[in-house]
């Protein structure tokens, strides 16, 4: 739980993500945003917990394509979320539901790079995944990571939705450039990382 818990947290693009689809469609949408980031992360657990070391090996050896395909998806969401126009009746009426806002994340975290090798790094330097130590303890193992995962997101939507309905409309539209500019800069990065 612990390491699921501590691969979400640091606030990067699914952080932003999360928030600022909580303060744009409410709390669920925000949930279900890190939920998906949460899925993801259990099944890069999941890799290193049952000793998939040819799947690991290929998701690290594969990091340029996820970065190119991480990076256009990053971009694409930091365009839609500079465009986005503060929380109305409207913005909800365009939100294309709360099934999108799970499986998008799914796939954005499973292409981030630096969750595969947050996870390879990690697992490696505990000697995780090292010594097979039977299905049961990599199964808890996988479990604990998406709980640990599911907590944060938990909290982190529950948090900005408890102040959401203060915030005024421009400060809204503040809060959705800023997270269309930063977002855009993760994608910058993403895209950096096939020239390293």
């Amino acid at each position: 739980m612990i390491i699921g818990l501590s691969i979400a947290a640091p606030v990067g693009p699914i952080g932003l993500l999360c928030i600022q689809r909580t303060i744009n469609y409410g709390r669920l949408s925000g949930l279900l945003t890190g939920l998906g980031a949460a899925t993801a992360d259990g099944i890069y657990g999941a890799i290193a917990a049952f000793s998939l070391t040819a799947v690991s090996g290929f998701l690290v050896h594969q990091q340029s394509l996820f970065s190119a395909v991480g990076g256009i998806f990053l971009l694409y969401l930091s365009i839609k979320t500079f465009l986005s126009e503060p929380a109305t009746e409207a913005v909800m009426k365009s939100h294309k539901g709360y099934f999108y806002d799970y499986t998008s994340t799914v796939a954005l975290t499973l292409t981030n790079p630096a969750t595969i090798l947050s996870f390879a790094a990690i697992f490696a330097g505990l000697g995780l995944g090292s010594v097979n130590k039977g299905f049961l303890s990599a199964l808890l193992m996988t479990i604990g990571v998406f709980i640990g995962s599911a907590v944060w997101w938990f909290i982190l939507s529950g948090g900005v939705s408890s102040f959401r309905k203060k915030l005024k409309p421009r400060f809204l539209q503040i809060i959705n450039k800023v997270s269309g500019g930063v977002l855009a800069l993760f994608a910058v990065l993403a895209f950096k990382t096939l020239w390293h």
